[in-house]
């Protein structure tokens, strides 16, 4: 059992850090290229569900996008929330009608169909996805859009950071999760524009290309069952599948609030974990379709989302779990080494202290076996699946970044 899971973790690690990151280098000029010229009619659609206060710091924030306001619009789909979430939005709407527009669902139906309400009830080119909890860069949307390269580009993702690097430990260690995850991990998908999965929290699509794939996208069901869970996932996923290319960009990026208790953390993570084990293991079947660099690492992905549990278990059954966490501090070290040399150049209120990633060699493991066995079982989960809070922007609301958004104008160029 263990030689053939270090040889997948070991062919994933290599994909990841040396492929991705040599690919990187020498094609420099190739991997990031850009239209300046392309400037689209322009849709943020925004899903919420008890959002509170939150919703209206984020439409703030959206306002106030470097983007000409004659091309830039605000829709803002309310899926039934409990809370007081419609009336910050109308307030909101009320203020800017010209340019915020809030659609009430007449039923409770998730992230993935609430967006393609908001399709349907515009025109514009392109189509920006950015959620709920979200505060954007003012940058971000010409970002997004300039790498619209070429037809085939049917999506962009931007970068996430965490809006409460220090709130706790939990807090602390994703902050460098987020920037590895950006920074390094996405390298060899994005040099074969193959991104296989793009951030909800700010991403941009071709909106005739959402309408191609709406019967898709409408009916996603596990054995019958509608499910609402991984939409982020199962959207890049299909347009993938249909051909189309996916890219991220490291210049477009937001603000997101990480989960700062475990609990929290873990509803997360199980989130996740449902549409890691649907979408990834659905997605074999069209690995083949991939170039073969990424297929393999694909398939890879896949194999160790399924051996890695199993082995820790095993590990724990053994009695020598200690063992595979003293290896997992060893590499989380030299991880965080990696961290603290390339984020240095990250504004100080945004940094935290590299040993903070060391809690992953519990934290990762633990959550692997939990989540993955609770996910096997409630894979025909159909509920929103939100995090549980009523406003969790109010900690990244717009008031607190012209401290340091323009500090981060060359974020891009981080540990390059």
């Amino acid at each position: 059992m263990e030689f053939p899971l270090y040889l997948l973790v070991l062919l994933v690690w290599a994909n990841r850090w040396f492929v991705g990151l040599y690919l990187k280098v020498v094609r420099r000029r190739q991997f990031d290229t850009s239209n300046d010229l392309f400037e689209p009619t322009v849709a943020i659609v925004t899903p919420m569900f008890n959002e509170g206060r939150g919703i209206f710091d984020s439409i703030t924030s959206m306002l106030a996008l470097d983007y000409p306001a004659h091309k830039l619009s605000i829709i803002v789909v309310d899926d039934c929330s409990t809370d007081d979430s419609y009336a910050w939005a109308r307030r909101a709407a009320d203020q800017n009608p010209r340019r915020v527009r809030v659609v009430l669902n007449a039923v409770n139906m998730g992230k993935r169909k609430s967006i393609a309400h908001a399709v349907r009830a515009t025109e514009a080119e392109i189509i920006v996805s950015i959620d709920s909890d979200v505060v954007v860069d003012r940058n971000a949307i010409r970002a997004l859009v300039r790498k619209f390269t070429n037809p085939r580009i049917a999506a962009v993702g931007g970068r996430v950071f965490v809006s409460n690097p220090n709130e706790t430990w939990l807090t602390r260690m994703q902050v460098i999760k987020y920037f590895l995850g950006y920074e390094y991990l996405k390298s060899l998908e994005r040099a074969f524009h193959s991104v296989m999965c793009l951030s909800g929290c700010l991403t941009a699509y071709r909106r005739t290309v959402l309408l191609e794939l709406e019967p898709i996208l409408e009916n996603r069901n596990l054995l019958g069952v509608p499910i609402k869970y991984g939409e982020d996932r199962f959207l890049t996923r299909q347009i993938v599948k249909a051909g189309y290319e996916t890219y991220s960009t490291m210049e477009a990026f937001c603000w997101t609030t990480a989960p700062p208790t475990y609990k929290k953390y873990f509803a997360q993570q199980l989130r996740w974990r449902r549409s890691n084990l649907v979408d990834i293991i659905g997605g074999v079947t069209h690995a083949a379709r991939l170039h073969p660099v990424v297929g393999l690492h694909y398939l890879c992905s896949a194999a160790v989302l399924i051996a890695y549990p199993v082995a820790v278990v095993q590990k724990l059954v053994d009695g020598t779990f200690w063992e595979l966490a003293a290896f997992h501090l060893l590499v989380l070290a030299v991880l965080g080494a990696i961290y603290a040399v390339h984020a240095r150049r990250l504004p100080r209120a945004m940094r935290v202290h590299p040993l903070s990633f060391l809690s992953m060699a519990v934290v990762m493991p633990m959550t692997y076996v939990v989540c993955t066995t609770l996910a096997m079982f409630t894979l025909d989960s159909s509920s929103w699946e939100t995090r549980g809070h009523t406003g969790a922007a109010q900690a990244a609301t717009v008031t607190t970044q012209p401290e340091t958004t323009p500090e981060l104008v060359p974020v891009a160029e981080v540990g390059m």
